[in-house]
């Protein structure tokens, strides 16, 4: 149930239609995990958080490099050197008190990612690399936890949606195979600073919708957004049945 300074403060959401109180009390009593506090992880957190996500957990084991400021707007000068994820809960507590938020300042081992997956209702993969991301996704498939995955690089961005309670549900791994290229990064590559905020935005986005309760047209789906044109393009994602990590799931 809400309480009277939530009401307040969530006040535009309980004008929504697709919202309401009900929404809103969804949201308050959802658990949510962000991996990855760098340039997707900062809108996505800042407009979660501001959401009313009842508990947000953030991780990352980086320190705030003053390159990063470019596009990682949870961040000010002044943090500069700080690990990221304590930084990140400094500001998200600041933004709403009235929400916890648990940090963890280290790589997870398998183990510790899949007993948090385990109790939570939705995972953003706002990470940077191969690596992280197929991690993250065989353990999704493995507790069968929801996932959103971002990703931004030059002026390009990729945002997907796996379903993994859903028997039918394609996974990260079948259209991107373990040996894909991981060469290209933002370090090496560059990346314009808005394009990673457009991705992290619409990933806090799908995220509301799927806790909510309102219908998304990204499940099993890779939209591909080109910051030139402004125009996205939308890929079906069909299941593998020879993956390796969800082709033996059902």
């Amino acid at each position: 149930m809400l309480t009277d300074p939530e009401v307040l403060r969530y006040s535009r959401h309980l004008l929504l239609q697709d919202v309401d109180v009900t929404g809103q009390e969804k949201l308050k009593n959802s658990k949510v995990l962000i991996i990855g506090m760098g340039g997707l992880g900062s809108p996505a957190a800042l407009y979660l958080a501001a959401a009313g996500i009842g508990t947000l957990i953030i991780s990352d084991f980086d320190v705030l490099d003053v390159s990063n400021l470019q596009r990682q707007i949870a961040y000010s000068t002044a943090d500069v050197g700080k690990y990221k994820v304590l930084a990140m809960k400094q500001r998200l507590e600041a933004l709403n008190p009235q929400i916890r938020i648990r940090s963890i300042n280290k790589e997870m081992s398998q183990e510790q990612l899949s007993m948090e997956l385990s109790m939570i209702d939705l995972v953003l993969d706002c990470t940077d690399n191969m690596h992280s991301r197929q991690k993250i996704n065989t353990a999704c498939v493995q507790t069968k936890t929801p996932l959103l995955v971002g990703a931004a690089i030059r002026m390009e961005g990729q945002l997907m949606f796996f379903d993994n309670k859903l028997s039918d549900s394609a996974c990260y791994h079948c259209i991107f195979p373990q040996n894909s290229d991981e060469s290209l990064n933002c370090s090496n590559s560059g990346v314009l600073g808005p394009v990673v905020g457009i991705i992290g935005t619409m990933q806090a986005l799908e995220a509301i919708k799927f806790i909510v309760g309102i219908p998304s047209e990204l499940k099993n789906k890779l939209k591909l957004f080109d910051a030139k044109t402004l125009e996205w393009q939308t890929f079906s994602i069909n299941k593998n049945l020879q993956c390796a990590v969800c082709g033996a799931i059902s």
